[in-house]
């Protein structure tokens, strides 16, 4: 099994796909509330299930439909899940205004920390020793699990939503999604590392959409970032960090101030969607996107020609999370 492909949302149904047929292999029921968020362990044994108050482990490779284990202790939607490399512990954040980490093991809480906002979403740094959160508040917070504290704090915009947050996989860069119903954007830094401690350099900001980014994930070669919106779309943009100062447009076709940094420039625009687009995924040759969508369904992109590959057919409500492991055994 070594492609696994699964989705969920609001229909209370995980349903795992094979990626290439479009057939769906297996289905879990998840009674107690919608899915928020999917994560497959990074050894592709268990999938985590983001609800409403907590998170539920499933074993992939059996065939039974109940939990492994429940994590419970958060009050609010889960609203992000990730695994430590080695899926020893796992991090969550929630609405109830908590970041979490948990031994995967017992289910129990590890380390506690407080926003104090409902948090958007949760990615661990490659290092494994900082966490990245966001909040409803227009927070982007960097946790330093060695000190047990937040180490930096961020607000690129006063009041204004951070709804997504992307790390790169060599630790070089952080994207940051912030956007009202209005305006979405994206704001990256450079994350640069000297004798363990980090700081952030600003790198550019650039507007994405017009109206809410839900989701920004950097590629695993960090080539492309894509970006998911309200507008019906996903957006690939080319990951540039020369930056010159030639004259750019934005996503509205806006000149750009020449003194201004150079925003990444849109290659693609995946337009066969019919509502929110609310979450994706690349595979690991960063060739292709997965994409979960408010109109039921999920959709395997290739992004070289911008072709719906396969369209995942089967749930009966929007689905929202989606959730791709592809790496070969050996990684």
């Amino acid at each position: 099994m070594s492609v696994i492909l699964c989705t969920a949302g609001y229909d209370h149904t995980i349903r795992f796909w094979e990626a290439l047929s479009g057939i769906c292999s297996r289905t879990i029921p998840h009674p107690d509330s919608q899915v928020n968020r999917l994560c497959i362990s990074p050894d592709k044994r268990f999938l985590a299930a983001a609800g409403h108050h907590n998170v539920k482990l499933y074993d992939i490779k059996s065939t039974n439909p109940a939990a492994v284990i429940t994590f419970e202790g958060h009050t609010g939607n889960v609203t992000g899940v990730a695994f430590h490399c080695e899926g020893k512990w796992m991090v969550t954040s929630s609405e109830d205004g908590t970041v979490k980490i948990w031994d995967t093991r017992s289910g129990h809480i590890q380390r506690n920390y407080s926003h104090g906002v409902p948090v958007n979403d949760v990615v661990i740094h490659p290092n494994q020793g900082e966490l990245i959160s966001c909040d409803r508040g227009g927070n982007v917070r960097i946790w330093d699990l060695g000190e047990n504290k937040c180490s930096h704090q961020l607000v690129p915009e006063e009041d204004k939503s951070v709804a997504s947050v992307t790390v790169a996989t060599d630790g070089s860069l952080l994207c940051a999604a912030v956007s009202n119903s209005l305006s979405g954007s994206v704001y990256v830094w450079r994350l640069v590392n000297v004798r363990d401690v980090t700081s952030l350099v600003p790198v550019t900001k650039f507007k994405a959409h017009g109206t809410y980014i839900t989701r920004v994930l950097l590629s695993p070669d960090v080539r492309h970032l894509a970006t998911c919106s309200a507008d019906h779309t996903a957006r690939i943009w080319a990951v540039d960090l020369e930056g010159n100062s030639q004259v750019s447009q934005n996503a509205d076709g806006e000149k750009q101030d020449p003194d201004e940094p150079r925003p990444f420039e849109l290659e693609q625009e995946l337009d066969g969607h019919q509502r929110w687009v609310w979450d994706c995924a690349f595979s690991a040759d960063s060739a292709y996107l997965v994409t979960a969508c408010s109109d039921h369904y999920a959709r395997l992109w290739e992004l070289h020609s911008k072709t719906i590959i396969r369209q995942y057919n089967g749930h009966h409500r929007g689905a929202v999370c989606v959730a791709l492991n592809d790496y070969s055994e050996t990684r």
